[in-house]
């Protein structure tokens, strides 16, 4: 055997598009080029001032050795706090784990569940990581597509064709991401109709943008919706978003005592313990003032319109208002003859100056998606490049 070769597991996945698009960002400026990066799902804002605060007195008092491997009681207990607060989602600390980031929760839960033969439902156009990770633990990705005229969300009827004696998971993001789309209620609930019927599925549901929605009225989240589901639910969070800490690598997840223990189990060989300076900062971002937030969502809301105007009215293109996160996923299907394929089209773009993402790489096609969350000066710049490219 070559001595070089890899594992079939890792040969099974691909590398994050959404990163390599914005490595190639990064080389190209490095090269001297000016590159307007709208790839990367990060928030432009600083870390709250009481959240460095925070990590500075860790430092200074010496929280710098092991912690609980699930987390600190502080950081668990903080956690609850948010996901009662923000989700409405009542748990204690015993069923929340503290993850490096969001990330890890979700190959720590599949990972932990998945056996060859399993297959995992996920809507379409979906976030890059969760079918790789699918792959990765041996599991078949059932692909739930969705379109823009639907509002990028799956029905009950075809949730429950999907469904097969295989299913072990499905996938939900709400607010989602590359689509912004958000799941009402109502929604979620007959969702949760289906789900009664096949006891062995298992639901992870990704709220991390749940802080950063536009519409009205409480976010809405299936265990919450659904109570009774609530033991085969994982609700998953963090601060990367809500809180611009996207270096802190912090994610928080709740669910059943048992899948939490499995998880724990996992994170006690891969990983150990987060970062503990990075636990005290969590800790202040989830306990602490959250009226800022008021504030970002204003922004981003005003940055979202902004884009929404700008795109549609460029010939070709068209893109939905999302109702949160902040990413526009875009359809430009009109410009596929003259490019041949939504890979063309973002290498077009990256030549004009401007970084974004191809559709393909989230399960679609014939479209791109943005972010949204860049300087006001610099995103009226890029959409000046994506006219004057497709001009």
């Amino acid at each position: 055997m070559d001595s070089h070769a890899t594992s079939a597991a890792l040969g099974r996945i691909a590398p994050s598009r959404t990163n390599a698009m914005t490595d190639r960002a990064i080389e190209l400026r490095a090269a001297g080029r000016d590159i307007i990066s709208l790839s990367v799902g990060e928030p432009d804002f600083p870390t709250p001032p009481h959240v460095i605060a925070a990590a500075k007195a860790a430092l200074d008092t010496g929280q710098t050795r092991y912690t609980a491997v699930p987390g600190t009681l502080a950081l668990r207990e903080a956690a609850a706090l948010h996901f009662q607060r923000d989700l409405g989602l009542a748990v204690p600390p015993s069923q929340v784990i503290v993850t490096a980031g969001g990330k890890q929760a979700i190959f720590e839960a599949l990972l932990a569940t998945l056996n060859p033969g399993d297959e995992v439902l996920i809507p379409s156009p979906w976030w890059v990581s969760y079918p790789e990770i699918v792959r990765f633990a041996g599991a078949s990705v059932v692909d739930l597509p969705t379109q823009a005229s639907s509002g990028f969300r799956i029905t009950p009827d075809q949730l429950a064709s999907a469904i097969t004696p295989a299913t072990r998971w499905l996938l939900l993001n709400s607010p989602g991401n590359p689509t912004g789309a958000t799941y009402p209620a109502a929604e979620l609930r007959a969702l949760g109709d289906v789900l009664r019927r096949f006891t062995r599925v298992l639901v992870l549901s990704d709220d991390i943008y749940a802080p950063l929605r536009y519409g009205g009225g409480a976010h809405a989240t299936l265990a919450v919706e659904c109570p009774d589901l609530a033991d085969r639910v994982l609700t998953v969070s963090g601060v990367s978003k809500s809180h611009a800490m996207t270096g802190f690598r912090i994610g928080v997840s709740a669910g059943p005592e048992w899948l939490i223990k499995a998880m724990a189990k996992l994170q006690s060989h891969n990983s150990g313990n987060p970062c503990s300076i990075a636990q005290a900062a969590a800790t202040a971002a989830l306990a602490g003032p959250q009226e800022f937030l008021a504030d970002w969502r204003e922004r981003f809301r005003a940055r979202r319109d902004k884009v929404v105007a700008a795109i549609n009215a460029i010939p070709g293109l068209s893109t939905p208002v999302p109702d949160g996160a902040f990413y526009c996923m875009i359809d430009a299907a009109p410009l596929m003859e003259r490019f041949g394929d939504d890979e063309a089209l973002a290498l077009h773009l990256l030549e004009h100056g401007v970084a974004v993402v191809a559709a393909s790489a989230f399960g679609g096609a014939q479209g791109f998606r943005i972010s949204f969350a860049a300087d006001d000066a610099v995103l009226d710049e890029a959409l000046r490049r994506i006219a004057a490219a497709l001009a």
